[in-house]
């Protein structure tokens, strides 16, 4: 009798774990089809947007060319994600036109050399403010608080020196345009 007991019990698990699988299988399957998907160079969600005009960005710090810096990232990512006509300058036939301006930049000590009390390691931060207004003056996108930060070393070694802020600026300017170009083409 142990037996048919046993058997029955294993017989019920088993139709139960079946269950169990085939439930977890059509969730999955329903989870996959639905929610979050990448926007690819295929498609904008922007609507009737076929020219894009970026005229030069507006530097309101004190750091040299760092708007030409993150200008010439946004249009490399622009070309690389879109299928965007790019225009380089304020064109009023184009669709939309998208505004950037550098409000701050800083640079910090992050740590220091505790034999020398030397700063080792530097922060670099950049804040923007960004806008894509349509022809017609409606504002497609906004965002007035883009800070990006990065982090470079400072040598010891005076005959080694490399200068690190630039690389640490194109790093910024890199990840800058790859957000901002997510963010517009996610945005509706």
């Amino acid at each position: 009798m142990s037996s048919n007991v046993l058997g029955t019990v294993q017989a019920r698990i088993s139709i139960n774990n079946r269950r169990f699988s085939i439930l977890f299988l059509l969730l999955t399957l329903a989870l996959a089809g639905c929610g979050y998907h990448t926007a690819t160079k295929g498609g904008s969600q922007i609507p009737n947007l076929n020219t894009l005009a970026v005229p030069a960005f507006i530097n309101q710090t004190t750091s040299y060319k760092v708007e030409q810096t993150l200008a010439s990232a946004v249009t490399k990512e622009l070309l690389k994600r879109t299928n965007y006509k790019l225009i380089y300058h304020e064109d009023s036939s184009a669709d939309a036109t998208l505004r950037c301006t550098v409000t701050a930049t800083s640079a910090g000590p992050l740590t220091y050399d505790p034999q020398t009390a030397r700063a080792s390691t530097m922060v670099l931060g950049v804040n923007m403010k960004v806008t894509l207004v349509a022809r017609d003056g409606r504002v497609l996108y906004d965002n007035p608080t883009y800070t990006f930060r990065d982090q470079y070393q400072i040598s010891r070694d005076v005959s080694s020196f490399f200068q690190e802020e630039s690389p640490a600026l194109e790093r910024v300017a890199r990840d800058f345009a790859r957000a901002l170009v997510s963010d517009m083409l996610e945005a509706f």
